[in-house]
């Protein structure tokens, strides 16, 4: 695989931006991560990355384990607000986009197309112009970036926030009225109607994106480079202090977690029991 020369070039934007490298919300997995509250809260779309964060290295399927969370992530942000924007997948090394094709059927979204390796800006400009040309736009900052990578995903998650989004972030509440309230007919009511069933004051839209660091790993892959990450998102977290207007610094994300619970411990058997259960199989 070639150098991944946007990444390798991080460590000098760390100077001036050291907080770069420190995620909104550390989980193991998806399964994790709460989408109902996210959508909730205002969040309308997402980005993953694929290997070790959806899929097993270098293969096209989504790991077992995740399959009622990915369920739930798809039914809850709706179609075509999903994407993977991966390293491989739809880049350059994706002769004729055949494994964009797998990973979209296999996955059931869409799996972005560009040019440059994640966190390039133009990388990061390929992400925004397919989320505002949907028929619903979605803005920078209601978006949630997954990944297990730092200086990829969670970077680029964060270079997007500081790059900051142009348009303002006020959401008119009487698009989203319009939207869910098709059948009515706001051309028949008058000025005094219309006023005290549509809600026109703008409300703020979330901080973001969402930078999600999944920690967990299906298989394992640079384990030194994961391991160096993790020590600089701690020192970083330690040195340094969020300042204006890094607004998700200062945010309780813990309401986006679930909180599974633990695995059964395995059934013990008896010496006994493991020799009638080999003699009735025999």
């Amino acid at each position: 695989m070639p150098l991944n020369l946007p990444g390798i070039l991080v460590p000098f934007q760390l100077i001036i931006y050291p907080r770069l490298v420190v995620p909104s919300l550390i989980v193991k997995d998806i399964r994790h991560l709460d989408f109902p509250a996210l959508k909730r809260a205002g969040y309308r779309g997402a980005v993953f990355d694929k290997d070790n964060c959806l899929t097993i290295p270098y293969k096209d399927t989504l790991v077992p384990e995740l399959e009622e969370a990915w369920k739930t992530c798809r039914e809850t942000f709706g179609e075509g607000n999903v994407i993977i924007v991966s390293n491989s997948a739809g880049t350059g090394l994706d002769a004729g986009g055949i494994q964009a094709e797998s990973v979209q059927h296999h996955l059931q979204v869409p799996v972005l197309f560009h040019a440059s390796f994640k966190p390039a800006y133009s990388c990061i400009s390929a992400i925004q112009t397919y989320f505002s040309s949907l028929p619903r736009p979605i803005r920078s900052n209601e978006l949630i970036i997954v990944g297990d990578r730092i200086f990829t995903d969670i970077v680029m998650a964060n270079r997007i926030q500081v790059q900051g989004d142009k348009r303002p972030r006020l959401l008119m509440q009487s698009q989203e009225f319009v939207s869910e309230k098709k059948d009515i007919d706001l051309g028949s009511l008058d000025s005094t109607s219309t006023e005290s069933t549509v809600d026109l004051k703008p409300s703020l839209s979330p901080p973001g994106p969402l930078a999600v660091w999944t920690t967990g790993v299906w298989e394992k892959e640079s384990m030194f480079m994961r391991c160096m990450e993790s020590q600089l998102v701690k020192s970083v977290e330690k040195w340094t202090t969020p300042k204006p207007p890094h607004s998700l610094d200062q945010w309780d994300t813990s309401q986006f977690i679930r909180h599974l619970p633990p695995p059964e411990p395995p059934k013990r058997t008896s010496v006994f029991s493991n020799l009638v259960s080999r003699f009735r199989t025999s």
